[in-house]
């Protein structure tokens, strides 16, 4: 039940559902989920310990705020993180290493053009599917780091930024530069495979970086955060 309730309060404040700021209560969580105040609490606690929620013995709990230095420290620490299991899964990955990067990255590739084609606005669970398999591309560079704590890192962080980039991928006004974010992808993935560990680390740098400006650039023009916008290099 615990589970339960922390993935589905994840999935709605990383969504968005839940908005920056707004308070999460447990009488209206428990009618919403149908759940009882035990899971339900244990669940806020374990996001809290990610930094998803904060609380106070006053305004109880409630889904953290956007905070540029927040998200520019997520983004620049997620460099660290996932550069240094790319360099290691590079160095320690075998033959079915490679084919899982290939294979990750087909699946994004495949969703990514289906949900391209709609003639519609995608539905949360297509947003959901093709997140997924954009986490799953990211986490399969790291997969073979050998290090359990580096890989749980870097899912806790994915999180962080997710958070901040569904909101600039969901609106329909945004008139940022665009991206060609496959062949981003398609240049990691081909540098890893090619055991090229200094163009992949240099590669996955830049792409974490470059949406990390888009982010400060979303916010700023959104109203989301009255913080001055700075590069998210530093």
């Amino acid at each position: 039940m615990t589970d339960e309730a922390y993935r589905r309060l994840r999935t709605d404040i990383i969504g968005g559902t839940f908005k920056p700021g707004s308070p999460l209560r447990l009488e209206a969580l428990k009618d919403r989920y149908g759940l009882s105040f035990s899971p339900l609490r244990e669940a806020l606690n374990r996001l809290h310990a990610e930094r998803l929620v904060v609380s106070s013995a006053l305004r109880g709990f409630r889904v953290s705020e956007f905070s540029l230095a927040e998200m520019r420290d997520a983004i620049e620490t997620r460099v660290l993180i996932d550069v240094e299991g790319l360099r290691r899964s590079i160095a320690r990955g075998d033959d079915d290493w490679e084919a899982a990067v290939v294979a990750a990255f087909h699946a994004l590739s495949r969703c990514a053009a289906r949900l391209a084609q709609l003639k519609r606005e995608r539905t949360v669970e297509e947003d959901e599917e093709l997140e997924g398999r954009h986490r799953d591309f990211h986490l399969s560079l790291v997969s073979q780091c050998g290090s359990r704590w580096l890989i749980d890192f870097s899912l806790q962080l994915y999180a962080q930024t997710e958070r901040y980039r569904r909101p600039m991928m969901q609106s329909q006004s945004t008139t940022l530069p665009t991206r060609d974010i496959e062949a981003e992808h398609r240049a990691i993935m081909e540098a890893a495979i090619a055991r090229n560990a200094n163009s992949a680390a240099f590669l996955l740098e830049q792409h974490f970086r470059r949406t990390g400006t888009m982010i400060e650039e979303h916010l700023g023009k959104s109203g989301y955060i009255e913080e001055p916008v700075r590069s998210a290099a530093g």
